[in-house]
């Protein structure tokens, strides 16, 4: 008797986790990575990003947000040596996802904010909406697409060397044009302890088109910590004399689950 009610409680039980766990409607990761090094050359680097999903019954939703810091060691024209900011920028974003009735297809609605005060330019705005589907959907593999117009605003460097139209420098402007954006989001789990991701998305517009990539793998530590090594590479077709057209990133953090 005392076995049967003990078999009872234990499936009592496993079936409260499982409506539990199909009930969970939020998920978030959080990353945070550090590089300070000293002596010949000395260069402080701090990555942080959070992302929270909610998942309803008619609609997924995504928020991010993240930032970096970069400081080194500059030599200056006499010699000497001083440390300078070399990179900063936060990014943060929001995007609501309705589920048609059509199989693994859905309409989106997108917006995001970006400030860089070493990019190609000094801030950005982007709001979107469109078309996405599901191309691949197994047990190790997700391949999502997205499509739809949106409408882009941005402001030039304070140090910007671009002229107007009217012949006069651009520094500090705001401007705004209709952009394409398309996007595609695969992830691949290698195995129970490992997992790739590969996110190309590109904006098109008369003014700039911005291309970005962002790989990664990611590898368990234990069952809510993972670490990630990244590598993203940033195209803008038209930038400044002085800025550079690609910027890339690699970077090695620690992503907590919760």
């Amino acid at each position: 008797m005392k076995l049967k009610s003990l078999a009872l409680l234990v499936a009592a039980c496993a079936a409260t986790n499982a409506v539990a766990e199909e009930k969970k409607t939020w998920e978030a990761n959080a990353e945070l990575g550090a590089i300070i090094t000293s002596g010949n050359t000395e260069t402080t680097t701090f990555k942080g990003a959070l992302t929270i999903k909610h998942n309803l019954e008619m609609w997924n939703n995504e928020y991010k947000l993240s930032g970096l810091y970069k400081e080194d060691e500059v030599e200056q024209d006499d010699g000497s040596k001083i440390t300078e900011r070399t990179n900063e920028k936060y990014f943060g974003s929001a995007q609501g996802n309705y589920k048609l009735n059509e199989k693994n297809a859905h309409l989106f609605v997108y917006g995001s904010y970006l400030s860089d005060y070493f990019g190609a330019y000094r801030e950005e705005a982007v709001a979107s909406a469109g078309y996405g589907l599901r191309l691949i959907d197994n047990e190790t593999m997700v391949l999502n697409a997205e499509i739809g117009p949106g409408y882009k605003y941005f402001r030039y460097p304070d140090d910007s060397t671009e002229v107007g139209d009217n012949g006069e420098l651009l520094a500090g402007e705001w401007d705004g044009e209709l952009i394409a954006l398309a996007k595609a989001d695969y992830t691949w789990q290698i195995s129970e302890g490992a997992k790739f991701t590969q996110l190309l998305a590109v904006e098109y517009g008369d003014t700039n088109t911005k291309t970005r990539s962002e790989s990664a793998l990611l590898t368990k530590i234990n069952g809510s910590l993972q670490m990630k090594v990244g590598f993203n590479v940033t195209h803008n077709s038209d930038v400044a004399d002085d800025k550079e057209n690609t910027d890339t990133e690699t970077a090695l953090t620690l992503v907590y689950n919760f």
